[in-house]
This record gives C-alpha cells, sequence and structure tokens, in this order.
C-alpha cells in the first residue's frame, strides 16, 4: 500500500495559516473620535477615584455651607436643593455616555470572541491534519513490520 497524498502536507497546512492578528489594536484604530471620547469618560468616570473626588466634594460642599462661617458660605439655605439639581442632570447626560462606552468595549469583546472562535477552529483542523498524517504514518508502519514478517 502506498502512502496517498490524499491530506495536506504540512508545508500546505503552515501555507495557509493566515497570520496572528491583535483585534484589540484593530478596534481601537477603528473607532470614531466621539467613542474614544465616551471609552476615556466611561473609564474616567467609571473609576473609584472619580467616586472618591465626588463623595469629597459633596461632602466638603455641604460641610462648608452648613458649618463654615456665615459671611463666607457661597451657597446657604436652600442651595443644596440646586445642587441636587445640578448633581441629577450630571447623572442625566453621563449614564448614557457610561453606556455608550460600554457598548463600544462589548463590540470589541465580540471581536475577541470571534476570533476566538476561528483560532478554536483552525487548531480543530490542524489537530485533524496532525492525526490523519499520525494514521497514514502508523499504516506504512504497519506495513512495513509486515513486509519485515513476511521477508
Amino acid at each position: 500500500m502506498e502512502y496517498k497524498h490524499i491530506l495536506p502536507s504540512l508545508e500546505e497546512v503552515v501555507n495557509a495559516r493566515k497570520p496572528v492578528h491583535n483585534t484589540r489594536v484593530e478596534h481601537k484604530e477603528s473607532l470614531t473620535g466621539a467613542e474614544k471620547f465616551a471609552l476615556f469618560m466611561t473609564r474616567k468616570i467609571g473609576s473609584l477615584g472619580f467616586f472618591l473626588f465626588l463623595i469629597f466634594w459633596t461632602l466638603a460642599w455641604l460641610g462648608w455651607n452648613m458649618f463654615g462661617p456665615s459671611e463666607y458660605r457661597f451657597d446657604p439655605g436652600p442651595a443644596f436643593v440646586i445642587w441636587l439639581f445640578i448633581s441629577n442632570i450630571l447623572q442625566l447626560i453621563l449614564l448614557p455616555l457610561i453606556l455608550v462606552g460600554q457598548n463600544v468595549e462589548a463590540k470589541a469583546a465580540d471581536r475577541r470572541a470571534q476570533l476566538d472562535y476561528e483560532i478554536n477552529k483552525k487548531a480543530e483542523h490542524e489537530v485533524s491534519v496532525i492525526i490523519g498524517h499520525l494514521e497514514n504514518q502508523n499504516e506504512l508502519l504497519l506495513e512495513t513490520i509486515r513486509k519485515i514478517e513476511r521477508s
């Protein structure tokens, strides 16, 4: 039994492979200016540092206007209601911006998942080719052993 070249050779498998590319870099390069801004704001506003800054700012604002010298209070009386209103407006603006940033990040995650799938498909194909080559080698070895036993 002769070795039949049914399966692709190792050289053919290597030549058929596409070079590996970094989808994260490609994704970053494909972003628009608005998407980059949304991601920047999402990363900065969604950080613990920004959260702590807002807490500190609010406590300082309230503390000064409640307990500071009355002639130096810059926001006396019902002004806290205005601060709450401004805070709510700020939240209403930032929430959609953060969601846009999360959607952009989700697109990148989808691309990574697709790349993982493609790599898994390639690996599965290459493993099946290797197994096929091993099976052919096994058949050749068995045939060689049979020929040696006959002689």
